[in-house]
């Protein structure tokens, strides 16, 4: 039995416990794909490049795939070369011995929180010298191996040393016979203390043998951190400030920095500590030993001084600290007020110009500005930002579209070139209301990365959700958190909602009538937030509406070179993707779609919409049960019967389809009805609530209740199911 080399619980037949899998990255020195342990992460060697990926050798003979759809960039975009060392995750192997590989974002040894060696099935500490001898850290890095050729030498000397102290400490002891009874307890504390003393003298020289081969300065001993103004940090050293903005012109350099600890995590050797000042974020590098936490004493949020040299691992600027003090006082409050100015500066964007000039957006400045202010200030103070969305095409463009917006200024703000996926998550939702489920999904995320990396809570930025009652217990447990929540959402929204979030953006609270979709108002939202891409997002408005487009927007798409077909094939192919791998957000096939296709991919998937599409809705057409009810004209689906409910198109999107082809004028309402679930479509302005409300007197027994007012849904008991179709119907009609 041996124990975990992270957490030290003890472990059965090896040296790595459960939950801290994930953690660690392994050495594989085993024959056979059939070794490897599915979602552990291995050190491996780039082997080659195909169209549909690369090959990486984990072992002389175990070759494995990391398919493109696993990367989190573009196949031509990834700086590989073969044989770089790289860092992926086995998802699993197959009957015939094909390893599935997935993409890890972390790609250094130091981001890993421990290193362990594979032998087949076996595993141990990686081996400190020629003979095999282990190390007494799990994660030891590879240029420590040297150093480490003195323990023997250094354990005799430690020994000799110990047995000196000991002696001293009995002469202390026979000395010592009046202390009173507090001091004689702790006299054994008092020797062990200089034991140690002693043994940390002969370890001097094996600590200078580290530092020299690694090139990382030793913190103090016990990694604690001095503090104090900046004045009384150092008074010999007259270094000057240099911003952080400016280090990646610096690189070589020693330099001092000030600012706050907005990040702590600690890899298998450093700790790195993410500091920010007000020109940017950089990350500091701290080493005590490997995988031992540097300065114990500072947290996130801490004002620090830092000097160190400047150097750049895997293009990524990054400071190796010899110094680090946690500053107090008027010195702290410096670095504070230099930040919170430069927040109120660049935080609060100078105006809302809307997109095409519409004058329903113009209404709602006040809200998109302090939304887009939200958003920035979220960047600013590194904090991660999540975007949800509906899993539908008006929902994918709003989403892009801050996306958008937000990956330059993430750029910008952080030096590492993986910051844009650490910073910035867009999760698309299989239904268009934020539940508990979402909910839960999310504070699970956010709590993991806050107490296993130190990282902020995130803002929430609710786009097509989020406004309406149904979404209240989701908002609740998020509040419980105190996190931030915007919803900005151009369909209806509930009042009530306004205290629940902090920011809420909808022409319903604000009384503002106009035909305004979710994707174009966010659209204008997301050039707020960054003025820089808005010639990027002119043609979205008019990809995000299904029915009539305004006017408006189909000039401003034909000024950006999308006419109406054009125009037409976006919105068909994000619905299509949208249906697939929902809850993925597909930021690169997006992007793709949107921002950067020629023509070729857009127009290829559309036609798969368009051939899917068609073929249901003749099926459907074929089965409509057509009646007339109190002068309004129904058309009754029965989605269980006559659709292929988990194929494309979903339920909500073939509804609306079929009620565009039907719709005459004239008084008309379109129903699908299943198992325990009902669409509603209506050529009037209708309300789902009431008609539920209505149905629900109509048919008490069958628990009739609102699931998703933007998708016209109302759920009920399946036992109910014909006195809901008729109760439903009877409140059409009287609404009508």
């Amino acid at each position: 039995m041996g124990s975990c080399i992270i957490c030290g619980v003890d472990v059965d037949g090896g040296r790595i416990c459960d939950p801290h899998q994930e953690d660690a990255v392994f050495d594989f020195r085993g024959s056979s794909a059939d070794q490897l342990v599915p979602d552990r992460f291995y050190r491996g060697v780039v082997d080659g490049y195909a169209e549909f990926g690369v090959f990486i050798d984990l072992a002389p003979g175990v070759t494995g795939l990391l398919h493109r759809s696993e990367l989190d960039r573009r196949l031509d975009s990834l700086e590989w070369e073969p044989g770089d060392d790289v860092f992926v995750q086995v998802k699993g192997v197959r009957d015939n011995g094909n390893i599935d590989l997935a993409w890890s974002i972390r790609q250094a040894d130091r981001e890993f929180r421990g290193a362990l060696v594979q032998d087949g099935d076996t595993e141990h500490l990686p081996e400190a010298d020629a003979d095999g001898d282990e190390s007494d850290d799990g994660a030891t890095e590879a240029d420590l191996d040297d150093a480490a050729d003195g323990d023997e030498a250094a354990e005799a000397d430690e020994t000799a040393d110990a047995a000196e102290s000991e002696e001293a400490a009995e002469a202390v002891d026979d000395d010592s016979e009046t202390v009173g009874d507090d001091a004689l307890e702790n006299e054994a504390v008092d020797d062990e203390t200089d034991a140690t003393e002693a043994v940390d003298d002969d370890s001097e020289a094996v600590d200078a043998a580290a530092e020299s081969e690694t090139g990382e300065p030793e913190p103090d001993g016990d990694s604690g951190v001095e503090s104090g103004e900046a004045d009384e940090a150092d008074e010999t050293d007259d270094r000057e400030r240099v911003e952080i903005g400016t280090l990646s012109e610096a690189v070589g350099d020693a330099v001092r920095i000030d600012g706050e600890v907005v990040g702590v995590r600690q890899t298998g050797g450093p700790t790195v500590f993410e500091v920010r000042d007000e020109t940017g974020v950089v990350d500091v590098a701290a080493f005590v030993e490997p995988g031992v936490r540097a300065y114990p004493d500072v947290e996130v949020g801490d004002a620090v001084r830092i000097d160190g040299d400047v150097e750049s691992h895997r293009g990524d600027v990054q400071v190796e600290s010899e110094a680090l003090v946690l500053l107090e006082g008027e010195g702290a409050e410096t670095v504070r007020r230099r930040l919170a100015e430069a927040l109120t500066d660049e935080a609060r964007p100078e105006g809302l110009q809307p997109l095409a000039g519409d004058e329903t957006v113009a209404q709602l400045a006040d809200g998109l500005l302090d939304a887009a202010e939200a958003v920035r200030r979220a960047v600013l103070e590194s904090r991660p930002i999540v975007v949800r969305h509906p899993a539908t095409a008006d929902g994918y463009v709003a989403g892009a579209a801050v996306e958008r917006a937000v990956l330059p200024l993430i750029r910008d703000e952080h030096a590492k070139s993986d910051a844009e996926y650490h910073y910035f998550t867009r999760r698309p939702l299989d239904d268009p209301v934020y539940d508990m489920d979402a909910a839960t999904n999310d504070a699970t995320r956010m709590l993991q990365d806050r107490d296993r990396h130190d990282e902020k809570l995130p803002l929430f930025l609710l786009v097509g959700t989020g406004s309406t009652t149904e979404s209240a217990d989701g908002i609740d447990l998020l509040s419980v958190y105190g996190v931030d929540a915007v919803v900005v959402d151009a369909e209806v929204a509930d009042p009530e909602t306004r205290e629940a979030v902090d920011t809420l953006v909808s022409p319903e609270i604000e009384s503002v009538e106009g035909d305004l979709s979710t994707g174009a108002l966010v659209a204008s939202l997301a050039s707020a937030v960054n003025d820089a891409v808005r010639a990027d997002l002119r043609h979205l408005p008019a990809v995000s509406y299904w029915g009539e487009t305004p006017d408006r927007y189909v000039d401003l798409a034909r000024d950006a070179g999308y006419d109406v077909e054009r125009v037409a094939e976006l919105r068909e192919a994000v619905a299509l993707e949208a249906y697939y791998q929902s809850y993925q957000d597909k930021r690169e096939l997006v992007s793709d779609l949107l921002f950067e296709d020629g023509g070729n991919l857009a127009a290829h998937v559309s036609e798969q919409f368009r051939e899917k599409l068609e073929t249901e809705v003749e099926t459907a057409t074929a089965n409509l049960v057509t009646e007339a009810v109190d002068g309004v004209e129904f058309d009754v689906l029965d989605t269980d019967g006559y659709t292929h409910r988990y194929d494309f198109p979903p339920t909500a999107l073939l509804l609306d389809d079929l009620h565009r082809r039907s719709a005459n004028g004239e008084a008309h309402a379109t129903v699908g009805i299943g198992t325990d679930e009902l669409y509603l479509r209506t050529n009037e302005d209708v309300s789902v609530r009431d008609v539920a409300e209505r149905a629900a007197e109509l048919a008490p027994a069958a628990d009739v209740t609102t699931a998703g007012l933007r998708e016209g849904k109302i759920e009920f008991l399946s036992g109910e199911r014909d006195a809901v179709e008729d109760a439903v119907v009877a409140a059409v009609a009287e609404a009508f």
